[in-house]
């Protein structure tokens, strides 16, 4: 499946926008982009397994809150961090 990396994320990902990914759940995608882009991870799940409040991720069109949910090997992963400043 493709997951598509935000901006404030590419330094993660050597500067790219998306990348290929596998697994069965959201959970086990992120975990194995964490092996091969160490630390990334941590920029989407707190410690306590949760998304983090300025992120949303985006499954096909649908808002995700769940890292257990299903994937299927067709699935769009879009990862959208929010704006803040002022």
């Amino acid at each position: 499946m493709t997951v598509y990396i935000p901006s404030a994320l590419r330094s993660y990902t050597k500067q790219k926008s998306e990348v290929a990914a596998e697994g069965q759940t959201l959970a086990e995608v992120l975990s194995a982009l964490d092996h091969r882009y160490p630390g990334l991870r941590f920029r989407i799940i707190t410690e306590q397994g949760t998304i983090r409040q300025h992120i949303r991720i985006f499954v096909k069109e649908d808002q995700v809150r769940d890292l257990s949910v299903a994937l299927q090997p067709e699935d769009q992963i879009h990862i959208i961090c929010a704006l803040s400043g002022g």
